[in-house]
């Protein structure tokens, strides 16, 4: 029998295309083998923005775009072994729908960040002031380029600036230690031993936004053994730190840093304990009593980290903090060098430092970047393992994100 409605399958078809186009790209997820929840996710989108997701539900999600091409945006929930799909849209305004919930507030003595109201940390660009009533502070131990405070979500600080029984210790900073420079071996980790130092050059833009706040900055690592000062690295930090909700129990921020040589020369760092990103923990814990370890291994004994026997994803210091209870985290990324980095834990003094080259020696040769890239999590109260190996997952094992027409 003949259709009443020749043309209908035509009209269908024309209907859907239609919808199709109203619909935009598609962005869907895969969350693998691990659960998700208020997970940062990278994606390249068709083009330039600015973009907004919108979810099943008919939810709108902020997205964030950087200047390389790429965007972010915060997948809230997704379980285990599960898929989400989301609209990509044009959003209306170049800050779209949603107001900025991660911001950036520039002094001159440094960068401060905020996410939902409540401070992450302090960047500091000129050396921070020496603290009064210390004797045993000379200028040589001051620098900029480091971030101190940090903060937990409760407000608690969970660094240290300057203490006493390792006064080059600055709160989260990157500096390499024994290495070798156009036949000379600058330290620029010890910054007593007036061998090298590491210097705050400038700051080249800083940003807000739904997703994510953050700055980008650049320093050098100087050598000072050569009579007059001499650069052999120069620098970059680009950090970025997540707007996880008002309600989150942890702060979260990435920090990237490129080395590249200044001359011709290469730096070469010889095996050896320590060097690279360091965390000195809140004073309270310089009481080993008083202070905690955890490792993504299990590792609670910190006289194991001491001498280089300790190798991990992650690691924590904890403890006791301005009435409470806090902790900050450390993640590497497996694309570092010499990745899982082995981990350098004092055994009497909260500081934590993962050191690539204490799994061997290492180069950094000109016309090739050093890239080396970390998360961090300050929490309040003990850590609990199971969701810093969630954020780990995150972060090394993201989603799989596909863009489809």
């Amino acid at each position: 029998m003949a259709s009443s409605f020749p043309q209908l399958p035509v009209l269908l078809g024309t209907l859907a295309f239609t919808l199709s186009l109203q619909a935009g790209p598609r962005l869907t997820l895969d969350a693998g083998p691990h659960p998700r929840s208020q997970t940062p996710v990278r994606f390249t989108p068709p083009s330039a923005g600015p973009w907004e997701l919108l979810d099943s539900k008919g939810v709108v999600h902020a997205v964030q775009s950087d200047l390389d091409g790429s965007a972010w945006f915060l997948l809230p929930e997704l379980p285990a072994g599960s898929q989400a799909t989301y609209e990509l849209h044009r959003a209306k305004t170049r800050s779209s729908r949603v107001p900025n919930q991660a911001v950036t507030e520039s002094s001159r003595a440094g960068v401060e960040v905020v996410s939902h109201h409540r401070p992450v940390f302090t960047y500091n660009t000129v050396p921070a002031p020496l603290p009064p009533g210390r004797p045993d502070l000379t200028p040589v131990f001051q620098r900029g380029g480091y971030l101190h405070p940090v903060f937990t979500p409760a407000g608690r600080v969970v660094t240290d600036d300057y203490p006493a029984n390792h006064r080059h210790h600055h709160g989260i900073w990157f500096a390499w230690t024994k290495t070798g420079f156009e036949g000379r071996s600058p330290d620029f980790w010890n910054m007593g031993d007036r061998k090298g130092t590491v210097e705050f050059v400038g700051l080249d833009r800083t940003w807000n936004g739904p997703v994510h706040a953050g700055f980008q900055s650049r320093h050098q690592q100087v050598d000072l053994t050569s009579g007059s000062p001499r650069i052999a690295l120069r620098e970059t930090w680009n950090v970025r730190a997540f707007a996880l909700g008002s309600t989150s129990a942890v702060h979260l921020f990435d920090i990237e840093i490129t080395d590249v040589c200044a001359t011709n020369t290469p730096l070469d760092l010889p095996q050896y304990r320590y060097g690279g990103i360091g965390v000195r923990g809140h004073a309270a814990w310089n009481d080993p009593s008083k202070m905690g370890f955890l490792n993504s291994g299990g590792v609670t004994d910190r006289s194991k980290g001491d001498k280089g026997e300790t190798v991990g994803d992650w690691a924590v210091l904890h403890g006791p903090v301005d009435g409470g209870y806090g902790g900050i985290a450390l993640f590497g990324h497996p694309g570092n060098a010499n990745a899982p980095q082995p981990q350098r834990i004092h055994p009497t003094e909260p500081f934590l430092c993962f050191a690539p080259q204490q799994a061997g020696p290492l180069r950094i040769e000109p016309g090739k970047p050093f890239i080396a890239r970390y998360r961090f999590a300050t929490f309040d109260g003990p850590p609990d393992a199971r969701l810093l190996e969630r954020l780990w997952n995150d972060y090394a094992h993201p989603p799989v994100v596909q863009l489809l027409p």
